[in-house]
């Protein structure tokens, strides 16, 4: 088991947690923003985070433990910042432009301690001989992964039940002077069914699957409940060789033996890497983001 941060991101930083809250460093602007699992006390003071932060996300709820996107909050701007601003990430050869902006869900557009899971891709999909191998990217948000595996040399499909997500992975694929990435408005699960009925197979396949959530036309998903066929369904979709899987769990409450143990079931694994991903911080109180399991074959 692993633990792994990325340590690529000049533009950004984790600079403190606490009170189920989290002080971030998006290039240029500092955010406060709600995080569930940052139970313990701030190490700066809340008069410092103030004075440090652009713009502050509240939810107006109770229960500091459990955040769905329908409750009710908003962004409170404590200095100028604009609408959408853009982030460099930087790896090796890689050098990713992302858009930023303040959503009305607290969001902010990426997901930083994803930026492991981009290193992996980058170097996998650029270590195969053949050319244009074809990725999969399910419940792919922004598009940060879908644009990496594109400027690494593969041919990208992209599946997310949401319209404004494929719009600003669109802006990303162009901040990024690519093109012809596919784009999917489907619920994922149903895309996986069809494209296995098609025959279809992919050379990487990457899932960050959310707790629950619904498709274009109401489709319920409980990842508890469908995690297992969803990851047969991939499994039916991956290439027996030069290929990748790489899975992401946040809000679950999962530990990662249990991405770990349905893997198991559907795919034939060779030393998989499992573990928890987590955003380091300068304030000595590492925050812990959600599991990961990824293996190559």
């Amino acid at each position: 088991m692993k633990l792994l941060y990325p340590s690529s991101w000049k533009d950004y930083e984790l600079l403190d947690s606490g009170n189920f809250e989290k002080l971030e460093r998006f290039g240029a602007y500092i955010l406060i923003r709600p995080e569930p699992q940052a139970i313990w006390q701030r190490t700066l003071s809340e008069a410092e985070w103030k004075k440090m932060a652009h713009a502050h996300f509240n939810r107006e709820q109770t229960d500091n433990f459990r955040f769905t996107d329908e409750v009710k909050g908003g962004w409170k701007k404590l200095k100028d910042i604009p609408e959408s601003w853009n982030v460099m990430y930087e790896y090796n050869e890689l050098k990713l432009n992302l858009r930023l902006a303040l959503t009305g869900f607290g969001h902010v557009g990426v997901f930083p301690e994803q930026g492991n899971n981009w290193n992996f891709i980058y170097d996998t999909v650029r270590s195969w001989s053949r050319s244009k191998p074809k990725v999969l990217n399910l419940f792919a948000y922004t598009g940060a992964a879908s644009v990496v595996a594109k400027m690494a040399g593969a041919d990208v499909t992209h599946c997310d039940a949401s319209r404004p997500g494929l719009n600003w992975a669109n802006q990303n694929m162009q901040l990024n002077n690519e093109s012809n990435i596919r784009w999917v408005h489907e619920d994922a699960l149903k895309f996986v069914k069809r494209e296995v009925k098609r025959g279809n197979k992919y050379s990487g396949i990457i899932m960050d699957p959310p707790p629950y959530g619904r498709g274009p036309e109401g489709e319920k998903w409980t990842l508890a409940e469908k995690l297992d066929e969803m990851i047969e369904g991939a499994s039916q979709l991956l290439e027996k060789n030069d290929s990748f899987y790489i899975l992401s769990m946040y809000a679950g409450g999962f530990s990662s033996i249990v991405g770990l143990n349905v893997a198991q079931t559907h795919f034939r694994m060779t030393g998989p890497e499992f573990g928890e991903f987590y955003l380091k911080s300068q304030q000595n109180r590492d925050l812990p983001m959600g599991t990961f399991l990824r293996f190559k074959q």
